[in-house]
């Protein structure tokens, strides 16, 4: 009986972790927020839930960053940009984190983001589209690293959010970002585990293996979606999210 009861709840999380990748492979964003989430549900307390995302997407993050290099989502150049500052501000936010409560911050990062949101939704209409450039892309990544790390996500909403918003191509641009996120959370994870430690193997194990799942067909659905229907996805869940940050910090 007792083996019966973990195989289903490794199934349970390994659903989540599928459900949670499929969404953040293919718009770029929103794994932390649909992980954490579906885990509530499920009975996890807040404090294993958070523990056991961060981790399990550090095997998430390098499936996914490696299926969009595979499949040819990524520019190398770019990513590299961001990564290093991302690593930096994931690594100050989560030590910072251990100290300063991080939902003080969550209602200011959700109203930024709301507003990326509805500007990625007005661009959506606009038929043209670059690979765009890469200035900013060094502030860019400090703050998205500092805000995930704090807010529990947000490298996805405001490092892509911000980056569609300015009308640069999706599929390159998602590619790039969840390339960057590896490193970006393995850094953070890291300095968790070294300050805060971890506690509950189960659900790392199950969000990490429907998350190697799902990675590659995210990344080759990415690859053909057209860039419109994506953008406005991508708008749509950033406002959506925004607005649940910002009511459930009422």
């Amino acid at each position: 009986m007792l083996e019966e009861h973990l195989l289903l709840e490794l199934a349970l999380y390994t659903v989540c972790g599928f459900v949670a990748q499929m969404i953040d492979g293919m718009l770029g964003m929103g794994y932390g927020v649909s992980a954490t989430t579906l885990l509530l549900s499920f009975g996890v307390s807040p404090a294993v839930a958070s523990a056991s995302v961060h981790t399990a997407e550090v095997v998430t993050s390098g499936f996914s960053g490696y299926a969009h290099w595979r499949a040819g989502n990524v520019i190398v150049s770019y990513a590299r940009r961001l990564l290093i500052p991302g690593v930096i501000g994931g690594c100050l936010g989560a030590y910072v984190l251990t100290s300063v409560p991080g939902g003080a911050m969550k209602p200011f990062i959700a109203a930024y983001l709301l507003i990326m949101g509805l500007i990625i939704l007005a661009k959506a209409w606009r038929r043209s589209v670059h690979v765009g450039s890469a200035k900013h892309l060094l502030p860019l990544g400090l703050a998205g690293g500092f805000f995930d790390a704090v807010g529990g996500g947000g490298w996805g909403p405001i490092v892509v959010g911000t980056l569609l918003a300015r009308g640069n191509e999706p599929r390159t641009t998602i590619g790039s970002v969840n390339f960057a996120e590896f490193f970006v959370t393995l850094a953070t994870a890291t300095t968790f585990i070294l300050t805060i430690g971890i506690s509950g193997w189960l659900p790392i194990a199950g969000l990490a293996l429907g998350g190697a799942i799902a990675s590659p067909i995210a990344a080759r659905m990415t690859g053909r979606i057209p860039a419109r229907p994506l953008m406005i996805a991508v708008g749509v869940l950033v406002i959506l999210l925004s607005v649940r940050t910002i009511l459930l910090a009422m």
